[in-house]
């Protein structure tokens, strides 16, 4: 760890200790929630209005403060600081968990799920309750999924129709194995980078072109200089509210059940916020001017299947693997 991540951790962790004591003297909990999405955001207000629930129904002794936008550090540096303690409450995309814990990889296979509402009841059920309680040997407690959405490829230069579009183009990718040999295996070159800096990657042409749902796509602006949206959906998996388990070690019983409750309770607001949003970004980019495409997806899943044959490795994750397709309305 740098020395720069460490002070912050450092700092971060000070000013919890400073303002659990202040919160003490007045018999109440301020929890710290980052998110690197804008206000505004379906994730950000989902995690505002758990906050509103967890005000109420605690008669004010519990409440959240939203930090949203990346002002604490981007995705990696904001869980490393969740883990160690300095931030309480984390919304962070499954990729950056996946070298930690394994079973997040799932979720991300390429074309795993056949729909949004597939995806839902399987985060819903068994298979999402398995991957939330893996998360806790590794210093997080699983809360609770929220939606993002079908991820599809945009681009600075062309459509992309068929795999061999993608040849020769460098695609920003999030710092995961799955995503980088996902890219690879369709044809592009996989550049790893920072949500934060893809929009100034695309501007310079350090990047060719990113992969992302219409919400994201939006908000960030990516549309004005990557205006070639294609609608693969090849991932759907969803993001994770995530607590660090050194802050809910310092709660009560009754405050864990009402904070994973009003954590779940938060879920289908985000949904409904989503569903709007979704049509919203969509609408609003393609008045500016994005071209859209909708290809054929069968040959990027045969392109895939050897991503699948060296991550789904272990017979538990075959197995999670087999439920979450079990579940899937279109059987």
């Amino acid at each position: 760890m740098s020395c720069t991540r460490r002070r912050a951790i450092q700092g971060m962790g000070a000013a919890g200790a400073m303002l659990a004591a202040g919160c003490a003297s007045r018999d109440a909990r301020l929890l710290r929630a980052v998110d690197t999405h804008p206000d505004g955001y379906p994730t950000v207000e989902a995690v505002k209005h758990m906050g509103e629930l967890l005000a109420q129904r605690s008669g004010g002794r519990l409440a959240i403060e939203h930090y949203a936008g990346g002002v604490l550090g981007q995705e990696r540096d904001a869980l490393e600081i969740t883990i160690f303690g300095g931030i309480d409450l984390n919304r962070v995309n499954l990729a950056p968990l996946n070298p930690i814990v394994p079973e997040t990889v799932v979720p991300g296979l390429p074309f795993l799920f056949s729909s949004t509402q597939h995806m839902r009841s399987a985060m819903d059920g068994e298979p999402g309750r398995r991957i939330l309680d893996a998360l806790e040997p590794h210093g997080l407690i699983g809360l609770c999924f929220y939606d993002s959405g079908g991820r599809s490829f945009y681009t600075t230069e062309r459509l992309i129709e068929e795999p061999e579009d993608l040849a020769g183009l460098k695609i920003r990718v999030q710092s995961s194995d799955l995503f980088v040999e996902m890219v690879s295996a369709l044809g592009g070159n996989p550049t790893p980078m920072d949500f934060g800096e893809v929009y100034q990657g695309l501007m310079q042409g350090t990047v060719d072109g990113a992969e992302n749902n219409w919400p994201s796509y939006e908000s960030t602006r990516h549309f004005e200089v990557a205006p070639y949206y294609s609608e693969t959906r090849h991932v759907m998996a969803p993001e994770i509210l995530t607590m660090s388990a050194i802050s809910w070690d310092r709660l009560s019983e009754d405050d864990r059940a009402l904070i994973r409750q009003c954590a779940q309770d938060s879920v289908p607001y985000m949904r409904g916020l989503w569903d709007a949003k979704v049509e919203q970004s969509r609408a609003a980019v393609v008045a500016s001017g994005v071209r859209v495409a909708n290809p054929e997806i069968s040959a990027f899943q045969q392109r895939v299947q050897p991503v699948w044959d060296r991550f789904v490795a272990t017979p538990d994750m075959r197995a999670l693997v087999a439920d979450i397709q079990a579940l899937d309305p279109a059987l």
